[in-house]
């Protein structure tokens, strides 16, 4: 099905066009109150859909530290040179206009008898339900020679805006002939086929502005997300460009040193001109405070997203321990209608849905060269679980995967309006 932008939009409006009008269930303090941490795809969408649904009978709070969003999603577009930075980023505003109260600070504790969120600037904001859509953080150690002060020398770019910049005009100012290394993640990983993508775009810049560059990817994995498609696109595109050098080669055996700027695989050191470092993750560092983590990653029930560690708080997106979904924009999204349907059937005792999901991730090899991959999923007692999937095929048609690529841009367009208005 070709998915555009009127359809994203159709699909999503669905769920909340059948609901029933809100008998407010407060906890003796008049409306009921619902925090949301994190203005990405999980959280902005939660509050838009809770604050629209509820039709002004829940106070919604979303806490955001930036006043401009820039997806992850797309940003290896704007390295490649098919968008501008400013095409992936969004404001607020409209979602304030709709009655979400946006507070532009950082949470820095909640604490859960209480049921309030700490904020940086000092004020502390009351909940009755929490959601926690904070994205990721980095394992520290993870890279040897990395860490969060060395980001400016080999950027991670892995949360779009100044990082994507940085790496952008470090891409520019390589030398003829040069070479740009990049340090794979481990699984599990925000968007498993972004570092690909990523990959596919520095190489397209090159092609075009400094043909002789060179690309190592260092990779602790055997395989990777599209493995097939994208090793085709890179051999028909980028021919002799890319090494890609995976566990079997001691892809996963690797060190730098960002003074130097080396990359040294299995023991041999390279001198390199740019090294993107995208280092092991884990959940947003709120959820680890608000004590809802299991190891790196924040366990929830699959029918609600609530966590399982306190049925208040629901985690959503990249934070969240959820089974078969991959940690993307879309699965974000896709989450958090679910929750919104949930914690407002919960707090006004309107009618609560199954939950379903889905989610598909689209990638730009070339220029009009676009492939995905997909899925549908169901809540079960352990998991969001799998129930079917689909892929673009190796060898498909010009044609096919000129739409491929058409129909991820009628999808941003839907995402970004259905999250933010």
């Amino acid at each position: 099905m070709k998915l555009s932008r009127r359809t994203f939009l159709g699909t999503s409006a669905a769920v909340a066009g059948t609901l029933a009008a809100p008998a407010v269930l407060a906890d003796g303090h008049g409306k009921p109150r619902v925090v949301v941490v994190g203005g990405g795809a999980g959280g902005a969408t939660a509050a838009r859909y809770i604050a629209k649904d509820s039709k002004g009978e829940i106070d919604v709070t979303l806490i955001e530290p930036t006043r401009t969003y820039y997806t992850c999603f797309f940003s290896n577009l704007y390295l490649g040179g098919f968008k501008e930075v400013s095409d992936i980023g969004h404001t607020y505003g409209a979602l304030a206009a709709s009655g979400v109260n946006v507070v532009h600070d950082w949470a820095v504790g909640v604490d859960r008898d209480a049921k309030t969120v700490a904020l940086a600037g000092g004020a502390s904001v009351r909940y009755d339900k929490l959601i926690l859509s904070p994205g990721i953080d980095f394992v520290e150690g993870a890279v040897e020679g990395w860490d969060i002060s060395a980001q400016n020398a080999m950027p991670h770019a892995y949360k779009a805006g100044s990082q994507s910049e940085l790496l952008k005009a470090q891409l520019e100012a390589m030398p003829e002939g040069g070479t740009f290394a990049m340090v794979a993640p481990p699984n599990p990983f925000r968007c498993p086929p972004g570092p690909y993508e990523r990959i596919s775009m520095v190489a397209h810049f090159l092609k075009n502005n400094n043909p002789t560059a060179k690309i190592i990817v260092a990779d602790p994995k055997p395989k990777f997300s599209k493995m097939a498609l994208f090793q085709e696109g890179w051999a028909n595109h980028y021919e002799g460009m890319v090494d890609w050098i995976g566990e079997d080669f001691g892809g996963g055996n690797v060190s730098v040193d960002p003074a130097a700027m080396t990359v040294t695989i299995d023991g041999e050191e390279t001198k390199v001109d740019v090294c993107n470092v995208i280092p092991a993750m884990k959940a947003g560092r709120i959820a680890e405070l608000a004590g809802v983590t299991d190891g790196n990653w924040a366990p929830v029930n699959a029918a609600d997203m609530s966590s399982k560690a306190d049925p208040d708080i629901h985690v959503l997106g990249d934070a969240a321990a959820q089974g078969d979904m991959p940690k993307s924009g879309f699965a974000a999204n896709s989450q958090a209608k679910v929750c919104a349907n949930a914690v407002r059937g919960a707090l006004t005792g309107s009618k609560v849905f199954p939950a379903k999901f889905s989610n598909t991730c689209w990638s730009l090899i070339a220029a009009n060269d676009g492939v995905k991959v997909g899925a549908t999923y169901e809540a079960t007692e352990e998991k969001i679980a799998k129930v079917d999937g689909f892929i673009s095929e190796v060898g498909e048609s010009s044609d096919v995967r000129k739409a491929t690529y058409e129909e991820s841009e009628g999808w941003y367009t839907g995402i970004t309006t259905d999250m933010l208005g």
